[in-house]
């Protein structure tokens, strides 16, 4: 499975070079003209970007799945996106919106405040409910803080930044952006890689993970260090995305099993797939715009999270 998602991320990737209101053959790429402008400053930084936001998305609903033993746990629920999205608002909403530096930094800050203020509310080493009880009440505040920001905005220019962003998009991303981000990602997908063998030992329960000797605070702290890296530099370049670690997860678990450690590459790859088939598609849309990616997912995600909860209730 690992080698046929590997080759469909490749065809993706190179379709995502590909496909736009204009279509353009491979064959333009190795021509000096606009083509080429096309392809590397404009195509290539959204691909690699699409590539890695899927990948640690995906991956960080994995872990996120299995450290919290429910199915329906997102990384959205932890509350690192939605603070992480707090902070670049803020930015903007100060007027640093011409400064993509200081609105990725702004996110990084908040995906920062984020993993200390959930070590804060749920204890480090607390248990998963504890854990998750906390990431919703740091979502809430986040949000409500969110909302209160855009009620005050200085300026419907503000306003119209501050929305457009939340809806998450690749659009106009250059390869700096790419540069900052994509470095953190890996980071983050690192260190949840390294949690299989605790998650496997987490499903047989807390009490025989400690004997099998698993350091349950220093799993959490793995894993809200690498949520941190992984979702806030995907929030920080991108806005939010949301419900790719809802739905890979669940897609890989039907074809390699329950086993936690055996569902984390499967849905890096296929969390990758996702996001850039998603952002190709929002670029075929008739009009002179695209629909943002951020719905794109949200139109996707939702009826796939109440079919879960109409197979949970049977």
């Amino acid at each position: 499975m690992k080698a046929g998602l590997a080759i469909l991320v490749a065809a993706l990737f190179a379709l995502s070079l590909l496909a736009g209101k204009v279509w353009l053959p491979p064959a333009d790429f190795f021509h000096a003209g606009p083509a080429a402008w096309i392809v590397l400053d404009l195509r290539l930084p959204r691909a690699i970007l699409a590539l890695f936001i899927g990948a640690g998305l995906g991956l960080s609903g994995a872990v996120l799945q299995g450290y919290l033993r429910n199915q329906l746990a997102d990384p959205s629920i932890v509350g690192i996106s939605s603070t992480a999205a707090l902070g670049a608002v803020g930015a903007i909403f100060l007027g640093a919106a011409v400064s993509p530096v200081i609105v990725f930094g702004a996110a990084m800050a908040g995906a920062g405040a984020a993993v200390i203020l959930l070590v804060a509310l749920g204890g480090r080493g607390s248990s998963p409910l504890a854990f998750i009880l906390a990431g919703t009440v740091l979502s809430s505040l986040s949000g409500a803080l969110t909302a209160f920001l855009i009620s005050i905005a200085p300026n419907p220019f503000a306003t119209s930044e501050i929305i457009g962003w939340l809806m998450g998009a690749l659009t106009d991303r250059s390869m700096a952006d790419a540069m900052r981000a994509v470095p953190l990602i890996v980071v983050g997908m690192i260190l949840l890689l390294t949690t299989g063998r605790s998650l496997d030992a987490l499903t047989l329960g807390e009490d025989a993970a400690r004997s099998l000797g698993i350091d349950m605070p220093r799993l959490q702290g793995v894993i809200v260090a690498g949520l941190c890296l992984a979702i806030g530099a995907s929030v920080a370049v991108s806005g939010i995305v949301g419900f790719v670690g809802l739905i890979v997860p669940h897609i890989a678990r039907r074809f390699v099993g329950e086993r936690p450690s055996a569902i984390l590459l499967p849905s890096a790859l296929g969390g990758a797939a996702l996001v850039l088939a998603a952002d190709s598609l929002v670029r075929l849309t008739p009009g002179a715009g695209e629909v943002r990616l951020g719905i794109a997912m949200a139109l996707i995600g939702a009826p796939f999270f109440f079919f879960l909860l109409s197979r949970m209730r049977v």
